[in-house]
């Protein structure tokens, strides 16, 4: 779930940043005193805009997918709900056995991250893991290897 918030968290920066770049690139022929920016400067802002569109849908589909197996796995209804921004919360909340209304406790500021993270933890004991492999979710690097782990490890 922290994996969750971290990545709704980028899926905001991202846009954020998109936003920013597209209204930055309107106002520069106003401001400047060229009449815009070069071609080299408009390649080099469409190929960072393409590689964060990379990554983000890369994470999205790595993520996606081990929520998919992990409620598979644990046969829980409807694992195609991953997929979806909003239904993979009441996925994770279905697979953790947890009630309907965390998923509430999911969009309040920093109780998220608590409430975040006893939901992995949870997942983590439907998966026969360790309850503290969800509490690994709090770290930077390991947050990327915590679901696939619980998705693809036997």
């Amino acid at each position: 779930m922290k994996a969750l918030s971290k990545y709704r968290s980028l899926v905001t920066l991202v846009g954020f940043a998109v936003l920013a770049s597209l209204v930055l690139l309107a106002a520069v022929p106003s401001f400047a005193q060229d009449s815009g920016p070069t071609g080299a400067q408009a390649a080099a802002l469409g190929a960072v805009f393409l590689v964060m569109v990379v990554i983000f849908l890369a994470v999205y589909v790595y993520f996606a997918l081990a929520l998919q197996t992990i409620a598979k796995k644990t046969n829980t209804e409807n694992p195609w709900l991953a997929w979806i921004p909003i239904a993979n919360l009441i996925l994770m909340v279905n697979i953790a056995k947890k009630p309907m209304w965390w998923v509430l406790m999911c969009f309040i500021p920093l109780v998220n991250i608590v409430f975040t993270i006893m939901i992995f933890m949870a997942i983590a004991e439907a998966r026969g893991k360790p309850n503290w492999w969800g509490i690994l979710m709090i770290v930077p690097v390991a947050n990327l290897i915590v679901p696939g782990y619980l998705a693809w490890s036997d």
